[in-house]
């Protein structure tokens, strides 16, 4: 089991990493003050939730170092969903994959801070506390685009059509989502679908947004199968570390 709950650990730890870093990319570049204070502070936030699953992923594999865990494993020993390795290219894209990925991980979150793991379940009360800001902010920055002028409207439905692949592997299990299950350590993905449904049809009624019809599902992620953005942007977030090993700071 200790194997599986490891996994499990590290694909928690790894959404919230990578789209971390994804949005440590905003720094300095935010369209108004306010909004890149925001945007670096989720950063900050995921960051945090990231290092403290790899804490506990430490723990459990009783090797390797949490930055052993972020900074020195390759793109296919990654476990997070491909939504969160997307590219920002814009503040609308970044808004859209952000309000899409948020709404699921707030209920995935409220669900696991009720797993029978004492560890899992703290882990997701604290990360809880922050989620729920992280989904105010995307979701009501997507009804101001989405309501906004027609350019931005046409932009983030855009982005809308192009994210939208990605959302079906959040709700995917496979077996070790299945045995975390039936153990009550994790929870079950596929249940959390009807109420993330609602979220989304709600906010894009009120942001004048279309939901696009569900096509090509791209899945893959928690099982180390990636988009090509991943090795891109582990090169440049693991640079230092490997060009300078052990080095501390």
């Amino acid at each position: 089991m200790d194997n599986e709950l490891l996994n499990y650990t590290l694909r928690i730890a790894d959404n919230s990493l990578i789209l971390g870093q994804r949005m440590s990319e905003w720094c300095s570049k935010g369209p108004t003050l306010e909004e890149d204070i925001a945007l670096s502070n989720i950063s900050l936030d995921l960051f945090g939730q990231a290092n403290g699953f790899y804490s506990y992923a430490s723990q459990l594999d009783g090797n390797k170092s949490p930055d052993d865990l972020a900074f020195l494993r390759n793109e296919r020993e990654f476990f997070n969903q491909q939504i969160v390795e997307l590219e920002n290219i814009d503040f609308g894209n970044t808004i859209v994959r952000n309000f899409l990925y948020d709404s699921y991980n707030f209920l995935f979150y409220s669900s696991l801070k009720n797993s029978k793991d004492d560890t899992l379940s703290a882990l997701a009360s604290k990360s809880l506390k922050e989620v729920k800001y992280h989904l105010r902010h995307s979701k009501n920055w997507l009804i101001r685009l989405g309501d906004g002028t027609e350019f931005s409207k046409q932009k983030v439905q855009q982005s809308l059509e192009d994210i939208w692949q990605y959302t079906h592997d959040m709700f995917s299990m496979d077996e070790i989502d299945n045995k975390m299950y039936k153990l009550n350590i994790g929870i079950n993905n596929s249940h959390l679908k009807d109420e993330w449904d609602k979220i989304i049809d709600e906010t894009l009624l009120e942001a004048k947004l279309v939901r696009p019809e569900d096509g090509y599902k791209a899945k893959g992620g928690k099982n180390g199968m990636h988009t090509e953005h991943l090795g891109f942007l582990l090169a440049e977030m693991q640079f230092l570390q490997r060009a300078h090993p052990n080095a501390k700071w």
